[in-house]
Parts: C-alpha cells; structure tokens; sequence
C-alpha cells in the first residue's frame, strides 16, 4: 500500500495546500487550525457528513473562520515586521474591497477580526457604502470610496464624516469633482479626499487590462493638475489627503509591484512639492494568491509570499521618499482575493458518471455484421508493438459502422453492441498502454475520459472558472489511500454543454481531466478550494439554480461547531429574482389542475397531493436532492 500522501500528490496538494489541509490516515483531506498548529486535524469528509445529518445538504459552501482571521492577521503582521525591519516611520491600514464578498457574515466577521489593526472597507458603489456605514468600524479605520460617485453617495460619504466615520472619496473623474464641490457649497460639509492616478507600468498576468494608463478608471497626468489647481481654488485642497493606485489584480510576479509602486511614489513626492497634504499612500490591490502551490509567475501561481510583498512595497516606498526628503505616509492596500479566498469550499456529491469504456466483453456470433466482427476481433492482437495499430482499427470500424447506421443499413441494436465493443476495447488498450508505458497511446486515450456530473452549478458558484478560466484547487474529498483508477472531467447539472471544468491543478502542470475512483454506492464528494474571492457574489442564475447552503464552522479541540448556516436559495426564491410571484404561480397551477378535475383527468384526492406537491417544491432546494 502507498503512503496516504502518494495519490494526494497527484493533485499537487501538498504544494497549495500549506497550513490549512492534510491527509488523514482514512486517506481524507482534514482541515487544519493555522492558528494552533498543535491541533487535531479534522475530517473534512466528516464535516460534511456530520452536515448532512443536520439537514444541510451538498452543495454546500463550507467557510472556516480560522482561515480568515490567519489571512487578516498574516497580512498586518507581515506588514509590521517589514516596517519595524525597514525603520519605516509611519503604519500600515488595510482595508477590504467589499466587492470582492459582500456577504454579511464575511463582511461582519473581517470587521471583527480586523479591528485590533483599524482594518477599513473599501466602498465601490452606494450600496457598498451603506453595508459599510453599518459596521462597528474602530475610530482609525477607513473607509475608502472608489467607483463611480453621484450626488448622493457623495453628500453620503460627506455625511458619514460628520458622525464619526473617517471616509476618504477618491476622485476618479474631472467631473467627479464638479459633483463634490457642488455637494460641499449646498450642505456646507467639507470632504475628506484622495485621488486615484492611472499608472503608466502595466503588469502581465490575467488582469494587466486593469492596470497601466489605459486603465478605466483613474486620473492622467494632466487631469490630476487640473484636479489640484481646481481643489486649490475653491479651497479644498487641504481636503486632498490621501493618493491611489490600482496596481493591478491577482498580480503574479513581485518584479511588477516594486515598478508600479516606485511609479506611485515619484505622484506622491511631486503632489507633496504642490503642498497637497498627503497622508495616506493606497497601493490598492494586486496581492496575490497561489492557486497551484507552484511559487512561480504564472497566472495560477504568484513567484513571492505576504512577507515578501509586504518588504518589497514597504522598502521601496522608503527608499523613494527618504530620497526625496518626504516624511512617510500611512500605508494603505486594498487586498481583497488573499484576504478571503483560501476561506471557503464549494463541496460537491457526484450524482452519477458517464464512462467511455466498459470492462465486460461483449459477445460477438457468426451472424453478426462483418464490421462488428471485425472491430471484436481488434482484440486478438493487442499487444505492446500494435496498439497504435489497435487503436486506429477500432476507431476505424466504429467510425464505419456508425456511418451504415446514418445511412439505415444496420439497426440500432447493432450499432449500440459496436459502441459496447469499442468501449470495451479502450479499456483494453489502455491496461496494455499503460503497462507498456506507451505515452504516445495514452495521450489519445486521455480524450476518452468519463465525465462526472456533479451537483452544482459552475454559473452560480464559479462564475469566473467559465468566465475567465479561472482554475481553482479540485480534488476528492476521501479514498485517497486509494489509487484514483480514473480520469474525468466535471459537469454541472445545467444544461448548459459549457457548465463543466475541464483545468485541474496538478503535480505535474495544468491537466483537461481529473484523477477520480470508480464511483461505488457511497457518497463521493469533490472539494473546490479557495473560492471564497468573487466567487460567491458574481454568481448568475443559469436554469435558475440559486445560492448553495452555507455553513460557517469554527474549528475546535475535538472537532468544529457550526457557527452559523444559512439554507440555500428556494425555488421560490430564485423565482422572485427574476420577477415571478411564488403565489401566482401557486394559483396558476391550482387552475390547470381544477381544469383536469373537470375534464375527469384526476379525482379531487389528486389535486390535493399534487398541489400539496408543487407548494413543496416550491419551497425546496433548487439543487438535485438525495
């Protein structure tokens, strides 16, 4: 037997999976406490069916708040020791991009666990500044309002300032400006500013269109000029407080952060030499998280660790200003993806498999069509020097025999036992393959994979695996003291040909299929990890599957408590979104069923049930049900 980590490796797991998951010795994925390295790890198979027996049922996303209070803490510790080791002479204040989850509990839970540092929100939009406004925020934190701003998020903003919040309106447009001193000249509440300045280095990596000077939202070079002259006439430049940049997101090489925040610190010292009072200097986001494990730029991975960006921007922003003989500013970033990511798993149950090849042999008569004798006959000579040989004459007499059956010549009964043959010879070919190491085979037969459909929409749960191939970590959850005998790529149960993932980090690069057992009448559960960044606020209702259960646990001695949960979305729910009235659909129906009573298609006793039914559907998960 191999070690219980040799078939976790297939999945590089123990590369991404660093002080948050390890193996047990049942060969299941265990959650670990990264804040007390000395505790039990804890199944998270068992978690999930310890779940299950209390009514939440896969899918289901599982966040662990220990996950979340070691990112809040790793980011302003790392930030602390590079400052103290730099001899920085100011702090550092993050604040969290609500955009990036607005869910309440993540929300309300960064806030607490972030108030030791003044951890602020970052604002996008109105709504975001009213989630923001309702949190228990310290005295120092920020809130930083970016986005596009009317009239009214900003004498909000201006607003809050008044009750005790400190709330910066970074300005993103000349006409930005306009609205803000229109709003101070009505209600005579002055703002507390920042502007945000399109950089010129552009990064490389997946998201470089949101960096550099073609950049959607931000200041050029000359609109910044005009902001400060037009701020300095209407005596509001004592407002401007704070500068911004956009360094990029999910930046994968630090190379790229040193440029892009020296070309924010020459804004900085030259804006200072205007006499704006600048106290905060906002790197905005970019930090990234390594999906893959593989420490390398690339766009799964990152090539530096916190502590390391933490040096890097720390020490680059003091070598610039020490230069220019410019006292230290606060340090601002708006991380948002390394923050909340690794916090969260989507778990799945696989409902059911379709395989391309078959273990039994079929049985072939004298009688049969010459084609089906043939291709069984493919059989007698597979052996290490023929199997490209076998191949190609199976795909041939398959390829042949579906043809006669377009051009009805053969039945279905016989084209169905040609395509029974040929799935029994793959699997054949590949024993043979495999043993004969014949890679050139095995690349072929890799097509053939089976496809796993899963209860879950890509969608609602991984908008931006669909959308921008975004790969996650993917792997069972048990049986991995068990050789995975095969290879599958994942579907969801839309009925859409492109919910499906078919990008899997593994030991060995990115592959189009997933190492997975041979399904048995046990629960098969696949875990997809750090998903907690977007994707649970960009879902879109795709056959209107809604939000999946939720359950918060927080890790304990002897196991985990189940903080709190919430049940995913009702079909009646999901119908409201998209404006249908659960009651008018409930009365409807009622009316097509005393239609049927009439036309003496059902008793009364019937319409009863059935529409005792459709109320209860109605108020049950959108998701396939056990």
């Amino acid at each position: 037997m191999s070690s219980p980590s040799s078939f976790a490796d297939l999945y590089n797991f123990p590369a991404w999976s660093k002080d948050h998951f390890t193996l047990n010795s049942d060969g299941e994925v265990a959650v670990l406490n990264p804040l007390d390295p000395s505790a039990k790890p804890v199944s998270l198979y068992g978690i999930v069916e310890e779940l299950h027996s209390r009514g939440i049922a896969s899918p289901v996303l599982v966040r662990v708040e220990q996950f979340l209070k070691n990112s809040i803490d790793g980011l302003h510790s790392a930030f602390g020791q590079a400052i103290e080791s730099a001899q920085y002479k100011n702090r550092y204040q993050g604040v969290f991009p609500i955009k990036v989850n607005q869910q309440s509990k993540v929300i309300s839970n960064i806030v607490e666990m972030g108030r030791p540092y003044h951890y602020g929100l970052e604002a996008g939009s109105k709504p975001e500044l009213v989630v923001a406004l309702s949190q228990p925020l310290s005295s120092q934190a920020l809130i930083v309002c970016n986005g596009v701003k009317d009239a009214e998020f900003v004498e909000l903003a201006m607003m809050s300032n008044r009750v005790g919040f400190n709330t910066i309106i970074v300005i993103e447009s000349p006409k930005e400006l306009d609205t803000i001193i229109e709003v101070h000249k009505r209600t005579g509440m002055k703002p507390r500013l920042g502007v945000r300045i399109k950089l010129t280095h552009r990064i490389q990596g997946k998201w470089q269109e949101s960096s550099g000077d073609r950049s959607t939202f931000g200041l050029n070079t000359l609109q910044l000029i005009n902001i400060v002259d037009k701020l300095r006439a209407h005596d509001l430049l004592d407002c401007l407080v704070l500068q911004h940049s956009h360094l990029g997101s999910q930046i994968p090489d630090i190379i790229d952060v040193r440029y892009a925040v020296s070309e924010a610190c020459r804004y900085f010292s030259v804006l200072k030499s205007e006499g704006v009072p600048l106290q905060y200097l906002d790197i905005g986001g970019g930090l990234g998280v390594d999906y893959s494990g593989d420490k390398m730029a690339s766009e799964t991975s990152i090539n530096y660790t916190i502590p390391e960006y933490a040096t890097n921007v720390v020490e680059t922003i003091k070598y610039a200003l020490d230069e220019a003989g410019i006292s230290h500013p606060i340090l601002v970033s708006e991380s948002g993806r390394a923050i909340v990511a690794r916090s969260s798993i989507l778990i799945t149950n696989v409902i059911e498999d379709t395989r391309y090849d078959a273990d039994e042999k079929p049985v072939v008569s004298a009688e049969d069509h010459h084609l089906l004798r043939d291709l069984a006959d493919v059989e007698r000579y597979i052996e290490e020097n023929r199997l490209q040989e076998c191949l190609n004459d199976a795909q041939y007499y398959r390829d042949e025999m579906r043809a006669l059956f377009r051009r009805g010549h053969i039945g279905i009964r016989e084209t169905a036992r040609g395509e029974e043959i040929y799935l029994y010879l793959m699997a054949r070919i590949k024993r043979s393959a495999m043993t004969s190491e014949n890679l050139q085979v095995l690349e072929q037969l890799d097509q053939n994979v089976d496809i796993y459909h899963c209860n879950f929409s890509l969608f609602q749960s991984l908008p931006d695996s669909w959308a921008i191939d975004q790969v996650h970590p993917v792997m069972p959850l048990q049986r991995l003291t068990e050789e995975p005998t095969r290879k599958a790529i994942l579907a969801d149960i839309t009925c859409d040909s492109d919910g499906k993932l078919e990008n899997f980090i593994q030991e060995d690069g990115l592959k189009f299929a997933l190492p997975v057992h041979r399904l048995t009448e046990d629960p098969y559960y696949i875990g997809i990890f750090y998903v907690g960044a977007y994707q649970e606020t960009l879902g879109d209702l795709h056959n209107l599957f809604g939000d999946t259960n939720v359950a918060v646990i927080r890790l304990t001695d002897d196991g985990f408590d189940l903080v709190h949960d919430t049940e995913g979305d009702t079909i009646a729910e999901v119908l409201s979104y998209v404006e249908y009235d659960h009651k008018d659909c409930l009365e409807n129906f009622r009316a097509t069923l005393d239609r049927a009573v009439s036309d003496k298609r059902i008793n009364g006793a019937e319409r009863r049930a059935f529409a005792g039914f459709y109320r209860e559907c109605m108020n049950g998960y959108t998701y396939y049900e056990l």
